[in-house]
């Protein structure tokens, strides 16, 4: 996320930096579950973007997931804090006054959201992605993380949003095929879960796309499946991470209250549902866990469902189930989710704050969190190279047409800055179609 000079004059004044070097009390024991009796850490400089917008109050102090992304996030630079930074303000926070958790993402794999059209990552397969991935990401990362300055926090590592696509799809890009030839994806998974659970106060949550992806027949066992073999799960025994995330950066509803896949109608056939088990990411997070606890994870698994853009309140959305017979009608006429279609992913319209962060909101859950920050942009959504060489994905033009998927729009919102940066017409339309309304 990217600051401007006046913004980062004004956080400078607010909010102190300071290098902590008295080292805290022993750590607490780790919990069964880290968002329960705990405060979320206010990333400052995302509370500064959102107070300063009209309605942004409100939100403003919610708790979000500070992104590391390039190798250059893990230090930051002139223009954006790094990850000590926040680790420093999240003790500040913490104070004496009882746990606070901090939501930190890895997303940096070698040759990473490979169906995608293009690569914003750092490290490619073909150039010794792997070994540079381990030394020069995930490294400096868990020295950073076992510093006993932060020991007291309950840090929560969300690793590698959304790479299960690229290994139960087809190889549909030719960077994929190298991820799924090279097994490149489960070894650096490996190597960074191992990393961070040797760090007694983190909580490893490891990805499990969306029900869009995985709740479809064809991979909801091969993901439960791949997953405990990654990380070696078996017959139950203590897991070998805390638990799995869910629509991490997506828009898949929470609760579809209209229509489900048991309705008389032939639902499943359906354009939207395309064949797949599940509408919504509730109830595909309950059901994917009871599958994970069959693959040989333990009986206590935990899954965070990320609801920081899947609202869809507003004007558009619905507010009963659809008389009409067809069945491309009712779906479409009874869905809160708005899109195009379930794989749409940058910058989309209509979209509004989901859930509000809480520990424990339903059987199995372990939170609902807001892991990307509500703001903050997808992609462009102009062909441009950022600064730090962040490319364009087609997906973020508002007039791209998915001519493999019937000419489906992408959805994006126009006007779009580059990822991670602030995006103020998205936020100021999240706020509007925030579900439950502010």
């Amino acid at each position: 996320m990217r600051l401007g000079t006046r913004l980062m004059a004004t956080i400078a004044a607010a909010i102190l930096l300071p290098v902590l070097t008295s080292v805290p009390a022993t750590a607490d024991a780790r919990v069964d579950n880290p968002y329960v009796a705990a405060r979320g850490y206010v990333d400052p400089w995302w509370y500064a973007w959102a107070r300063a917008q009209p309605g942004g109050a409100p939100v403003a102090t919610s708790s979000t997931g500070v992104w590391l992304d390039r190798v250059s996030s893990i230090e930051g630079t002139a223009s954006f804090p790094g990850l000590r930074a926040h680790l420093n303000q999240a003790v500040l926070q913490a104070g004496g006054s009882g746990p606070l958790t901090i939501q930190i993402v890895l997303n940096d794999l070698p040759d990473r959201n490979c169906t995608h059209l293009v690569s914003n990552g750092d490290f490619s397969l073909a150039s010794d992605g792997l070994n540079r991935y381990r030394n020069e990401y995930v490294d400096p990362i868990a020295g950073i993380l076992a510093d006993p300055a932060y020991q007291r926090l309950r840090i929560v590592a969300i690793v590698e949003p959304d790479f299960l696509p690229g290994l139960l799809a087809p190889a549909i890009t030719s960077r994929c095929a190298a991820v799924q030839a090279s097994g490149a994806y489960p070894e650096a998974l490996r190597y960074a879960v191992n990393r961070l659970l040797a760090i007694p106060n983190v909580y490893v949550y490891l990805d499990a796309s969306h029900h869009g992806v995985v709740g479809h027949p064809d991979n909801f066992g091969r993901a439960a499946g791949l997953l405990a073999s990654i990380v070696g799960a078996a017959g139950g025994a203590p897991s070998p991470v805390h638990g799995f995330t869910v629509n991490v950066a997506g828009y898949g509803a929470l609760v579809e209250p209209y229509y489900n896949t048991h309705m008389g109608l032939p639902v499943k056939t359906s354009r939207w549902v395309a064949g797949n088990d599940y509408v919504d990411e509730l109830s595909f997070a309950q059901a994917f866990r009871q599958r994970l606890i069959a693959a040989g994870f333990a009986s206590d698994i935990g899954m965070v469902i990320d609801t920081s853009r899947n609202g869809w309140g507003g004007r558009r959305r619905p507010v009963h189930t659809s008389t009409v017979g067809d069945v491309n009608r009712f779906v479409d006429e009874s869905r809160t989710d708005r899109r195009h279609s379930v794989g749409n992913w940058c910058n989309q319209a209509g979209a509004g704050l989901g859930e509000r962060p809480r520990a424990i909101p339903a059987s199995g859950i372990d939170a609902y969190a807001w892991i990307k920050p509500p703001g903050v942009s997808d992609g462009s959504s102009v062909n441009v190279t950022a600064p730090d060489g962040t490319r364009h994905d087609p997906m973020c033009d508002p007039a791209y047409l998915q001519v493999n998927n019937g000419n489906v729009p992408g959805g994006a919102l126009p006007d779009a800055p580059a990822a991670g940066q602030w995006f103020e017409a998205q936020f100021q339309e999240l706020l509007t179609n925030a579900y439950p309304p502010l």
